[in-house]
């Protein structure tokens, strides 16, 4: 007799090892992230991607508010090329990571989604920070 978890049989070795590597190069934890801020080796860009409304009522420390409708070539442009860059939203019910994840993808910029958002950093029992941090806003680009 099968259960609801083993009427469909787990996927080969080699697929599940395809799918999950998959997977990871495309998405980060809270944990991850904060353990190389922390630490001072962020080899990436964190962007809030939600309106700045949001971005200013609560934010990863260290992030910058990107809202995902502003990015375009040009503003991605202002990044060294191979910038990879981390997206994160409000967390699970938000897609805003996910839109801004497929607009870079689509422009050849690197990224990776990280899982669980501002709900999941403040769940694990991370700071949060309020307002606009210092060049954490980004100016709009001149026309």
């Amino acid at each position: 007799m099968t259960s609801l978890v083993t009427e469909y049989a787990p996927g080969g070795r080699d697929a599940a090892a395809a799918h999950f590597a998959a997977r990871l190069s495309f998405e980060t934890d809270c944990s991850d992230v904060h353990a190389v801020m922390s630490a001072g080796e962020a080899d990436f860009v964190l962007l809030d991607v939600r309106r700045r409304a949001g971005y200013e009522k609560a934010h990863v420390p260290g992030a910058i508010s990107l809202p995902h409708r502003e990015m375009d070539a040009a503003r991605m442009g202002e990044w060294a090329a191979g910038t990879l860059f981390v997206v994160y939203c409000a967390g699970p019910h938000c897609n805003a990571a996910d839109q801004a994840a497929l607009k870079l993808a689509r422009l050849g910029v690197p990224v990776k989604l990280m899982i669980g958002g501002l709900w999941g950093w403040e769940g694990e029992g991370y700071a949060i920070a309020h307002g606009a941090e210092p060049g954490s806003v980004l100016p709009p680009l001149a026309a």
